[in-house]
């Protein structure tokens, strides 16, 4: 008989010492019958591995923003990846098409109106070419990118959001309503806004987070927002009647920050640190805070745990800050729970990172997900990928999933509607829409900043201007390119 061969890829059994302790056993210590427990169980998701883009597939010699602030700093959608890097003279991020990899040009056009440097940027999951940043200019900007990327620095946004009186740290999309853009600063409030009108239409004041802001997640339909705060307290709140439906105090023992998100039906994920400084991941249900339902010691490491879930598969990803990996759990209807999985390792750690929505995934190469990993200069996608034989849909992998659509508009969910999002298939692949506008109603905008609104002696506004500055230097490259095929043509013609 072959002796046992324990590969770390992917099977737990292979190193205890990478193993996450579970929290009320002897720490490290593995007897034959948890090891079989672990064996029996199966899991179509066991053996996902991490496979890092080529050199040629990342996006290389971008400067990545040094602001200490625990964000990803990086956002993605199917035609884009966003990323906030260092500028003069005000707050700036990045934004280029997703085929534009290799070195990415030192005067390459950046989206730079913010007056002071930008702490977060999410995309609009029903326009993708909508972006939302948020600065500490204490202003929050949603910005629209033509296809095919920037050809002239970004500076008018399409509207200015403006009611924070400190630094805006976390930007966060509804789900399933249409223009409805939540943001969160560090005068301890939250303002949900409807940016059709420009308008904070919720409010939810220092009297409910009386310190600083953690994280915001939204619930899966979006009637429901988990916040963790500097007051050591995570809590589910109902916006539109700005109440507490639940809270846990002391959800981790430790002193630095909680993460939370909703994941599977009822139940809320945190990251967080134990009395002794040791990183922890939590799993519990909503309406019994008391005790967990799962709590895990991973290691003793200072980064911030950032978790991201995917509802498809119910796994959730854990990156920090200053790692060098990634794990992941799978999270089950029945005890323990949460299933460690494996971890993606390499050798430089990260200074930030983004999640592709599914739909953005290659589904014919069984990927489940993909993280795009900010290093020091460089951005560096990372597929994650169900190693199967066949090249045909996997049904199993791919459930339907949250498309472009709204389910809802602001008003219907502002006026107390809740609905789940619209499913699509990705079985025969997806295909990105082209732009859609933003529709904005600037007669009904008493709180956008005055760049934004147009004049009212009927000359033309800064967006416009900036829309023609745009489509002239698109004509300009045109032509350039076309001089290029004369001259080569030309050459051609010479030679015979």
């Amino acid at each position: 008989m072959e002796p046992w061969s324990l590969e770390s890829r992917g099977d737990p059994l292979a190193v205890a010492g990478s193993q996450p302790n579970q929290v009320g056993g002897n720490r490290g210590s593995w007897t034959l019958e948890k090891m079989s427990r672990q064996v029996v169980r199966s899991s179509k998701f066991r053996h996902v591995f991490g496979q890092p883009a080529k050199a040629d597939q990342c996006y290389e010699d971008v400067r990545v923003s040094q602001t200490t602030w625990d964000s990803g700093f990086c956002a993605v959608n199917p035609k884009f990846v966003a990323l906030i890097c260092e500028a003069s003279g005000g707050g700036a991020f990045l934004v280029l098409p997703l085929g534009k990899t290799g070195r990415v040009d030192k005067n390459v056009p950046l989206v730079c109106g913010h007056t002071a440097p930008v702490l977060d940027i999410a995309w609009c999951p029903h326009n993708d070419n909508v972006i939302a940043s948020g600065s500490e200019d204490c202003t929050v900007m949603v910005w629209e990118i033509p296809d095919g990327g920037l050809t002239l620095p970004l500076r008018e946004p399409v509207v200015t959001l403006e009611g924070h009186t400190k630094r805006v740290g976390i930007v966060a999309w509804h789900p399933t309503a249409q223009n409805v853009l939540l943001s969160a600063g560090c005068d301890n409030v939250i303002l949900v806004w409807d940016v059709g009108t420009g308008v904070a239409v919720l409010t939810l004041g220092p009297d409910v987070h009386p310190d600083t802001i953690y994280s915001v997640d939204w619930s899966r339909d979006g009637a429901l927002i988990c916040t963790s705060c500097r007051d050591k307290r995570v809590r589910i709140i109902e916006p539109r009647k700005g109440t507490v439906v639940a809270e846990k105090d002391r959800p981790h023992e430790g002193t630095r920050p909680v993460h939370a998100v909703f994941v599977s039906e009822g139940k809320i994920l945190t990251t967080g640190f134990s009395r002794m400084s040791e990183r922890q991941v939590a799993l519990w249900d909503t309406k019994h805070l008391e005790e967990p339902l799962s709590l895990q010691e991973l290691d003793t490491s200072s980064g911030v745990l950032l978790p991201f879930f995917d509802p498809d598969t119910n796994i959730v990803y854990l990156c920090g800050k200053g790692d060098s990996s990634i794990r992941y759990f799978e999270i089950t209807s029945e005890a323990p729970f949460l299933h460690y999985l494996s971890m993606f390792s390499s050798k430089e750690s990260q200074r930030g990172m983004g999640y592709m929505p599914k739909r953005g995934l290659e589904v014919n190469k069984c990927e489940i997900a993909r993280f795009y990993k900010l290093h020091e200069r460089k951005c560096e996608p990372i597929a994650m990928t169900v190693p199967r034989k066949s090249d045909l849909f996997q049904e199993d992998l791919y459930p339907p999933t949250a498309g472009p659509d709204p389910a809802l508009t602001a008003e219907e969910w502002l006026g107390g509607r809740d609905a789940g999002p619209l499913l699509i298939s990705l079985k025969d692949g997806y295909v990105p829409p082209k732009s859609r506008e933003l529709r904005v109603n600037r007669g009904l905008d008493s709180t956008r900043s005055r760049k934004a609104a147009p004049e009212a002696s009927g000359t033309p506004s800064s967006d416009a201007v900036s829309r023609l500055e745009e489509e002239m230097g698109k004509l300009q490259a045109t032509v350039q390119e076309l001089q290029k095929r004369l001259d080569r043509l030309e050459e051609t013609i010479q030679v015979k």
